[in-house]
């Protein structure tokens, strides 16, 4: 049953997949394993090694918890509508308190470490970007807690990662907690202290992040925030307005950090349209007036200098004073056939515009992003709330449409397919019951183990302030192979008593004080193994701690309420059975 458990995480892809597959996997084979030597190994180990006789004695623990216990199941027994009513209620609660947890797709991993990308308008120049830089850099090193800072300007215009001049990658290498200030100071707090004194330099804006969450967000959906709102459309200008308005509609939503339009005007660009009636006259032609412009502005290779075994291009071009100014292009002489020259403003007409640094597409259609990183509140009620509003107050022109990505589009993911595959496996456990016991009464009864030990897991969720997350959904699914484990354990020792003493009540009773080690043992085990990985605060422990939390929770739960609800359910199934047994003895 528990093999069957593990499952639905089999069926997940992508990031979550990689995350936990080793996991399942693991516990598979492990469980493989200890069933064939469970039916080989074991048996032969007590012939040979368990010999005479064999005393069995309880110890003082045992003891003490049994000599508690029976009392107590024995006025659950007699007060059994308000122990089923309060756990009725109690299960109620935890559905709805579950909605109210938030979600996300995987905890954020706390790196230790510090990204942030500087950007600026698509015109600024490499040499520019390296004092602006330089700037920054100063200025991050100025705070106590940074050990070290480095960038990265650009990249090739390769297909991996380009990025123009204009962008910088920014690391920001902390030194060890101990040797802060203040040790105890949220990394967050830190950020919002950087965030705060580079906010005063102009020419830039910033996205706060970590290293490796940035590419993780980056190989996700093309994006490197949380959060990623694609515009589909035709028009760019109407994309650009429409985008606009989505922007300040994210910046009013609570949570909502470094939010910005993807950079798409701001490259600058000259235009020249030639005077065909001028050129004519002076015996010209447009081809020879675009060579001129291009050599002038652009550059012509007048040879190469060797120094060393390096060999470096020479360019020939206008200064750069003169190139970026229009009115002295205006006068740039253009030489004629007779030896003469003419001003380029006789023969052209000169205008500075601002075209688009890029125009992106996806899928065939052109596409402008808002992105936006979600701090203080949890992934899915930011989006569930960024949604609500764009559809209040937004309006999205006819034949344009958008489409949320970012971590949000790998949650929305794998919880439609484990919503699929986890009930289907629900069921085959259910079969598999079903088989066993002959009878679809008792597999129910054992079923009923699961929803309470959900709702374990939804109160210690809620006690640790953790929103659902696929790695609590993944111990939601571990969580309720143990539950009905629990429930098989003492419901088939029951039944067996019951069917050898023929008194329903007293089967209980005796079954419920015999099975409650094996069920302590179970428990205990399971949930003492999970409490490093759920008391764990080293690097990648955000991802453990809501599996490991949820598995203990809904242990402690189901098992609490397994000993006193399952015996009540039984005795409530097959009383009136019981009761005819007795009267045809009679």
């Amino acid at each position: 049953i528990i093999t069957v458990v593990y499952i639905p995480i089999f069926t997940l892809t992508g990031v979550e997949g990689k995350m936990f597959h080793p996991m399942a996997a693991t516990v598979v084979m492990a469980l493989i394993s200890a069933m064939i030597l469970s039916v080989t190994l074991v048996p032969a180990a007590v012939a040979v090694f368990m010999k005479g006789k064999i005393s069995e004695k309880e110890s003082v623990v045992i003891r003490s918890t049994k000599s508690i216990y029976e009392p107590l199941l024995k006025m659950a027994m007699k007060f059994r509508w308000i122990i089923v009513s309060f756990s009725t209620l109690l299960m109620g609660y935890s559905l709805w308190l579950a909605t109210t947890l938030g979600t996300e797709f995987v905890p954020q991993l706390n790196e230790g470490d510090i990204a942030l990308q500087a950007l600026r308008i698509p015109s600024t120049g490499l040499e520019q970007s390296v004092e602006m830089q330089e700037v920054l850099e100063q200025r991050i090193k100025a705070f106590p807690e940074v050990d070290k800072v480095f960038s990265r300007i650009g990249t090739p215009e390769v297909a991996t990662d380009p990025m123009p001049p204009s962008i910088a990658d920014i690391f920001v290498i902390l030194k060890p907690r101990k040797e802060w200030a203040e040790p105890s100071k949220p990394k967050s707090e830190l950020v919002e202290e950087m965030e705060k004194v580079l906010k005063n330099i102009p020419g830039n804006n910033y996205e706060f992040t970590q290293p490796i969450q940035m590419r993780f967000n980056e190989l996700i959906s093309g994006v490197r925030a949380d959060v990623g709102i694609k515009i589909f459309g035709d028009d760019l200008d109407r994309l650009l307005l429409t985008a606009k308005d989505i922007l300040n509609i994210v910046k009013t939503v609570d949570g909502a950090a470094d939010a910005r339009m993807e950079q798409v005007t701001g490259v600058p660009s000259l235009s020249v349209i030639p005077k065909r009636e001028a050129l004519g006259r002076y015996g010209l032609n447009v081809t020879e007036l675009q060579d001129w412009v291009a050599t002038a502005i652009g550059g012509e290779s007048a040879g190469i200098i060797y120094e060393g075994d390096r060999r470096f291009e020479l360019v020939v071009r206008l200064p750069e004073q003169i190139r970026t100014d229009i009115d002295s292009l205006k006068h740039l002489p253009l030489p004629l056939e007779n030896g003469n020259y003419v001003p380029i403003e006789e023969v052209a007409e000169l205008k500075s515009e601002s075209l688009p640094a890029q125009i992106s597409r996806e899928n065939g259609k052109r596409r402008v992003v808002v992105t936006v990183n979600v701090r203080g509140r949890d992934l899915g009620g930011f989006v569930k709330e960024v949604k609500a509003k764009i559809n209040q107050e937004g309006e999205i022109p006819a034949g344009y449409w958008l489409d949320y990505g970012g971590t949000f589009e790998q949650l929305e993911s794998a919880s439609k397919r484990l919503s699929l595959v986890v009930p289907i496996t629900l069921v085959v456990i259910l079969g598999i019951l079903i088989i066993a016991f002959g009878s679809l009464k008792d597999a129910l009864i054992i079923f009923s183990g699961v929803p309470l030990a959900l709702t374990g897991g939804v109160f210690s969720l809620y006690l640790r302030d953790m929103p659902l997350s696929i790695s609590a959904g993944v111990g939601f699914i571990a969580l309720s192979g143990v539950a009905v484990l629990n429930g098989l354990v003492m419901l088939a020792f029951i039944r067996d008593l019951w069917h050898e003493k023929g008194d329903l009540y007293v089967a209980i009773i005796e079954g419920a004080i015999i099975r409650l080690r094996p069920i302590l043992m179970t428990a205990l085990v399971a949930s003492l193994g999970f409490i490093p990985m759920a008391l764990n605060t080293g690097i990648g422990a955000e991802v453990q701690r809501p599996l490991a939390t949820v598995v203990i929770g809904g242990i402690v739960s189901s098992t609490i309420l397994t000993l006193f609800v399952l015996p009540i359910l039984y005795q409530w199934a097959h009383g009136a059975e019981s009761n005819k047994q007795q009267s045809d003895e009679i």
